[in-house]
């Protein structure tokens, strides 16, 4: 696999992660499951937490332990190259809010093939709270938001190898995340 700046799995501290989630897993599938969940709960979404900082780099959201949903698909994703599992990232769009008058965003999960199925499952690591449950699942997909078609949301069904540049591009080029959140994310693809 080839390692790109944001999903840099050869960092010591991803593979030290990786081994530590690894070697409390029984196979292949228990360490993507486990490796999702800590993903999913023990890194804090930034907007959740309301913090102004920004991560990008998987290394950078593994030491500071916070980011969106671009930057925990990104920790993710190297997390489970490091040990050779075949991890990519998938889009959806979706409103802002609760309604389309609040503007739309890109949200990003990830793809991960499982040699045991013969197959993709998507998982989407940005983390539950109230209103939010996803769950790591081989049988029906569990999402953190259901796509609505009704507010013209939609489903990306395209795994891509590397993050969107347009993601990339938005924690780059802006200072606060809660601005960033509000007026500062790409609409589409």
């Amino acid at each position: 696999m080839v390692e790109i700046e944001e999903v840099d799995f050869s960092c010591p501290s991803i593979q030290v992660k990786a081994s530590e989630l690894f070697s409390a897993s029984t196979n292949n599938d228990d360490f993507v499951k486990r490796t999702y969940e800590f993903v999913r709960d023990e890194i804090s979404h930034s907007w959740d937490i309301q913090s102004p900082r920004i991560t990008c780099k998987a290394s950078e959201v593994l030491l500071l332990k916070e980011g969106i949903c671009y930057a925990k698909s990104n920790l993710l994703c190297a997390l489970l190259r490091s040990r050779g599992i075949p991890t990519g990232f998938c889009y959806q769009r979706l409103t802002i809010g609760d309604t389309p008058d609040t503007g739309y965003c890109i949200h990003a999960l990830n793809a991960v093939y499982l040699h045991s199925l013969g197959r993709w499952i998507r998982l989407d690591a940005r983390g539950n709270k109230v209103g939010i449950h996803a769950a790591f699942s081989i049988d029906e997909e569990k999402l953190a938001f259901p796509v609505r078609e009704k507010y013209c949301e939609s489903d990306y069904p395209e795994i891509y190898k590397a993050p969107n540049p347009k993601t990339m591009d938005a924690l780059k080029r802006n200072t606060d995340c809660i601005s960033m959140y509000l007026h500062g994310l790409p609409s589409s693809l």
